[in-house]
């Protein structure tokens, strides 16, 4: 896995690390619907639909860096449409939304910031417009259950934005640590 995310471009194999990551958790989400909100976790089979978008993100790379790194947040843009409609808004999957904006303005450089913000633009426009326009949901919870499933997904949304963030944090401390300003090491 290390090898196939590997990219000389440290905002690319970023993205890569945050791709494979992402799908190699989709498996365990219906197993926490079912430990932690019911035993009812079909329309969890659907999330599966993105497993391949993320996946093949690092493949793309090896093509086009600025489209595999659009199809990361594309691809999570996606998966919660899908399962907002699969679970309904109560579940509070749209939350998923903000790691997707975060990591659109990230992987972009200044030069390609136009695409980041149209990405960023894209994850808000879909809480704005489809938020209430998703229609009866396919899973129906009670309100325990709902409350259950809103809370694992702030909690993964939360945490998947953490993680985005140190990966970032990692980049600039590194690009720190490779800059010595002219005229010697730089100061503490």
């Amino acid at each position: 896995m290390r090898a196939y995310a590997r990219h000389p471009d440290p905002r690319v194999a970023a993205g890569n690390v945050i791709s494979l990551l992402i799908a190699s958790n989709q498996p365990f989400y219906p197993l926490y619907l079912f430990w932690l909100v019911s035993a009812d976790i079909t329309p969890a089979w659907f999330t599966f639909l993105s497993t391949p978008f993320f996946l093949v993100v690092p493949a793309v790379a090896r093509w086009n860096c600025v489209a595999a790194r659009a199809l990361l947040p594309l691809a999570g843009i996606g998966n919660t449409v899908l399962s907002a409609w699969l679970f309904g808004t109560a579940s509070g999957v749209e939350i998923f939304l903000v790691p997707c904006a975060v990591i659109a303005l990230l992987l972009f450089r200044p030069h390609e910031r136009l695409i980041g913000l149209a990405l960023t633009a894209v994850a808000f426009g879909v809480f704005l417009v489809w938020h209430d326009a998703y229609g009866p949901p396919l899973a129906w919870y009670d309100a325990a259950k709902y409350y259950a499933l809103a809370r694992l997904n702030l909690i993964s949304g939360c945490t998947l934005t953490a993680f985005v963030a140190l990966i970032f944090s990692n980049l600039l401390a590194q690009a720190e640590q490779s800059s010595e300003p002219a005229g010697g090491p730089k100061a503490a």
